[in-house]
């Protein structure tokens, strides 16, 4: 006997509301306000429905990419986005075997999303528990990740192959009004959760083992902090891909790290991803090449651009030194 499932009232109401809201943000606030910009600036491509929403999911990863970045690299725990990128490959494939074998629709973003996130609680255990080093936990996961994916997508004779390139290399074409809502929920969820924890983290950042005697709960905070990379990690695969991913959390970091102030070097992190994402996705759209690798090298060239500008202010400013002698007791030049 076949089950017909009939959505309720209350439920209809629900996705009814739901849809009214995307279409009031993405259409009705960013589309109107990417609309009178293309018409001041005379740039057609800014009125294309499919290129506002890439630039929306551009500015959501510069935001969130370099606020949750900044943390992990001043903790020496850059590579645990490239960690958790592996582990999100494996969500979708889990996603899409799950589809192409049971014939249901599973959002391969939200598997993703899922086993990203347990991925991050699971190097914390491994780092807290089981005694092992951070190196070792997320090589551990990453390792065991991709072969997750790899199985599956092989249980299936390749059918999930193609389906899967999409979220490996990142696609313009893939950012729909629906991810793009799915992204810009995130990166609120992201700036809420690190605004919320904001002081505990840097605490626990710069001083873990003051934050442990002045009774903070680092084991939590540290939780927090993987899941929230997991999240970023998620929402800018859409763009990026899983494979550059991680570049997000670290390049931009690393291009305002001569910036005084964590809260300043946060803000000139921000800055970098906004100019790396916006001018990457322009010029993926103009040559047609891959979105995430074009905003990688423009992140890149941004960071470079930084060390050569910071290494010449040091030069100059070593040569514009001058000497003075020590005074006298008189008020004289000392002599030698």
């Amino acid at each position: 006997m076949v089950q017909i499932h009939i959505p309720t009232a209350g439920a209809l109401s629900t996705q009814s509301t739901i849809d009214r809201i995307v279409e009031a943000v993405l259409d009705g606030f960013w589309g109107h306000i990417m609309d009178v910009v293309a018409d001041v600036t005379g740039i057609d491509v800014l009125g294309f429905p499919f290129m506002q929403r890439a630039y929306l999911a551009a500015i959501c990863i510069a935001f969130i990419g370099p606020l949750v970045g900044s943390f992990l690299v001043h903790r020496e725990m850059a590579m645990i986005g490239d960690t958790l990128a592996h582990s999100a490959f494996a969500g979708v494939a889990a996603g899409l075997f799950v589809n192409a074998t049971f014939g249901v629709t599973v959002p391969p973003l939200l598997t993703a999303l899922v086993v990203a996130a347990v991925a991050a609680l699971l190097v914390q255990t491994l780092v807290d528990y089981a005694g092992a080093y951070h190196d070792t936990s997320l090589a551990i996961v990453l390792a065991g990740s991709f072969a997750v994916g790899s199985v599956l997508i092989t249980a299936t004779d390749g059918g999930i192959a193609v389906g899967i390139n999409a979220y490996l290399f990142g696609s313009l074409a893939t950012v729909t009004r629906v991810n793009a809502a799915i992204l810009l929920a995130l990166s609120l969820v992201v700036g809420v959760g690190v605004s919320v924890a904001y002081r505990p983290l840097v605490y626990i950042t710069f001083d873990e083992v003051g934050a442990r005697a002045a009774g903070l709960s680092v084991s939590r905070y540290n939780q927090l902090l993987a899941v929230l990379t997991a999240v970023v990690v998620v929402a800018a695969m859409q763009i990026m891909g899983v494979i550059l991913v991680a570049a997000m959390l670290v390049v931009p970091v690393a291009a305002a790290t001569s910036v005084r102030g964590f809260k300043r070097s946060v803000a000139g992190a921000v800055c970098a991803g906004l100019f790396s994402t916006v001018t990457g996705v322009t010029l993926s759209y103009h040559y047609d090449v891959a979105a995430g690798g074009t905003i990688v090298l423009v992140a890149i060239a941004v960071y470079a651009a930084a060390t050569v500008g910071e290494r010449a202010r040091h030069r100059v400013s070593a040569t514009g030194e001058t000497v003075t002698p020590p005074a006298t007791s008189d008020g004289g030049a000392g002599k030698e």
